[in-house]
C-alpha cells in the first residue's frame, strides 16, 4: 500500500499538526509493515499557487511551451500522479487565520483536477477518489470544530475530500493548542491516545 504523507506547517519542530501526523505515519506502518511512504513537505518545498501561468502552461502543446511553462506542467503533473497513486493520505492541516495554510491551498489546486479526481455528469459533481482511505490532522489554537469558526479550515476540507469522493474519513483533532500550556498537553495526548488505540484498532 502507498501512503502519501503531507504536512503544511511553517513552524517546524515546533509544530503539534507535524508531531501528530508523523505519528499517524508510524502508527500505520507499525499497522501495515508493508505501507511505502511518499512525504511531501509543503513549507519546505513549497508548490507554487495555482495561477494564470499555470492555465496556459496546461493549455501549451508541450513540445511549444518555453521554460517556465515545462515547469509549470511537469509540476502539476507530478503532484497530481503523486496523489492518484496513493491509497491513503495523512494530511497535516494546522489552522492559520481561520483557514488552512495558504501552502496546503496551493496543493489542493493542483490535485483537484476535472477528469483525474472529479468529473460533471448529467446528475452533477462525482468523486473519482472513492478508493482513498484519509486521515486529516486538525489543529489549532482555538476551539472551532463545529462552529462557523471553522467554516475555513476544518469543514473546508471535509467539502474538498467530499468533492473528490473520499467517504474514508478519519479525523485526529488537536485544538485549544494555544489557551494554555495545560490545554496544548491535554489537547495532544487525546489525539494520541485516539491514533494508539482507535485509528488502526481494526488493523
Amino acid at each position: 500500500m502507498k501512503l502519501l504523507h503531507i504536512d503544511s506547517s511553517i513552524l517546524g519542530d515546533n509544530s503539534a499538526s507535524r508531531q501528530l501526523s508523523r505519528e499517524v505515519v508510524e502508527a500505520w506502518k507499525a499497522a501495515d509493515p508493508s505501507v511505502e511512504v511518499v512525504y511531501r513537505d509543503l513549507a519546505a518545498d513549497a508548490i507554487a499557487h495555482f495561477s494564470a501561468a499555470t492555465l496556459v502552461a496546461a493549455g501549451t502543446p508541450e513540445d511549444m511551451r518555453d521554460a517556465a511553462q515545462a515547469f509549470e506542467a511537469k509540476l502539476s503533473a507530478e503532484t497530481l500522479e503523486e496523489f492518484l497513486a496513493a491509497d491513503a493520505v495523512v494530511i497535516g492541516a494546522p489552522m492559520y487565520n481561520f483557514t488552512v495554510p495558504t501552502q496546503l491551498k496551493a496543493w489542493i489546486d493542483r490535485v483537484a483536477v476535472a477528469g483525474k479526481t472529479f468529473r460533471y455528469t448529467e446528475a452533477g459533481p462525482e468523486g473519482l477518489c472513492g478508493n482513498k482511505k484519509v486521515v486529516l490532522v486538525s489543529t489549532a489554537g482555538g476551539l472551532h470544530a463545529g462552529q462557523p469558526t471553522g467554516a475555513g479550515h476544518e469543514d473546508f476540507l471535509k467539502v474538498f475530500l467530499g468533492f473528490i469522493g473520499v467517504t474514508d474519513l478519519e479525523i485526529v483533532r488537536a485544538h485549544g493548542l494555544a489557551y494554555s500550556p495545560e490545554h496544548r498537553s491535554q489537547a495532544i495526548d487525546a489525539a494520541q491516545a485516539q491514533i494508539a488505540n482507535e485509528l488502526f484498532a481494526a488493523a
